[in-house]
């Protein structure tokens, strides 16, 4: 019998004979199934990019997996979206609390301790469950890009790119051999459109993508249009030919 199947699964602070916590691992198998999330620090500032799988009559003009935390740092998610809303106000308001207390912009690390640490604190107590959600977190402070990644087990890591949701791992295999260091914010967006469709079942369009980006000039989250979106999509399928089959 599996240590699963004698109950180890059923709580959330019980640890099994092998040393695993189930409820974290299923929270973090939630993250696996969710559509890709995708996010690039570079030079020029962060791109971070999502796939969003739109039902035929939906109205599409709000994205639902990405959001912004303040004037420079946003924030693109994968699982259980709620939880990710939850989140998203709780950085919002603890961004809000550090500008009036310190009047200065927050670490783009900072927002990703907090939210971490709230992640942990949803795997150690009886009568809660862990948030279902990774977030893609990235911002400019005083000049400087900053990508972080958390996670349902409270972890926190800073990268130069990343990808989670479905098909995770081998998006973020081809940001390791394809990422540069000297990228430019249209080679970063080019690159993240990319590991989407590398992903994506959808390998023609643009109207499942959602993108923003913060620029290291001005330092201010934007969301990307459209129609840039739909020149990214067209550079990515002739830079990168062989990762859109």
């Amino acid at each position: 019998m599996l240590p699963a199947q004698q109950g180890y699964d059923r709580a959330i602070t019980v640890f099994s004979p092998d040393g695993r916590l189930y409820q974290v691992e299923y929270a973090i198998e939630t993250v696996r199934r969710g559509t890709i999330a995708v996010g690039v620090k570079c030079k020029d500032g962060i791109v971070i990019a999502v796939e969003e799988k739109l039902r035929k009559l939906q109205i599409s003009e709000t994205a639902q997996k990405i959001f912004q935390i303040d004037d420079h740092v946003g924030v693109a998610a994968a699982g259980y979206i709620p939880d990710a809303r939850s989140q998203v106000d709780n950085a919002r308001f603890f961004s809000q609390s550090n500008k009036m207390i310190y009047d200065e912009p927050v670490e783009v690390e900072a927002i990703a301790k907090h939210l971490a640490d709230q992640c942990q604190q949803y795997t150690q107590y009886a009568g809660v469950r862990p948030y279902g959600v990774a977030l893609i977190l990235g911002g400019v402070v005083n000049k400087t890009p900053q990508l972080y990644l958390t996670d349902p087990s409270g972890t926190y890591i800073s990268y130069d790119a990343i990808a989670i949701g479905a098909s995770s791992d081998q998006v973020t295999d081809f940001l390791e051999k394809t990422y540069k260091n000297d990228l430019s914010l249209e080679d970063a967006a080019t690159l993240a459109t990319a590991g989407i469709y590398l992903s994506s079942e959808d390998k023609d369009g643009m109207d499942h993508i959602r993108m923003a980006q913060i620029k290291t000039e001005t330092g201010e989250y934007e969301i990307i249009s459209k129609e840039q979106i739909a020149n990214y999509a067209k550079t990515a399928k002739e830079k990168y030919p062989h990762d859109q089959k």
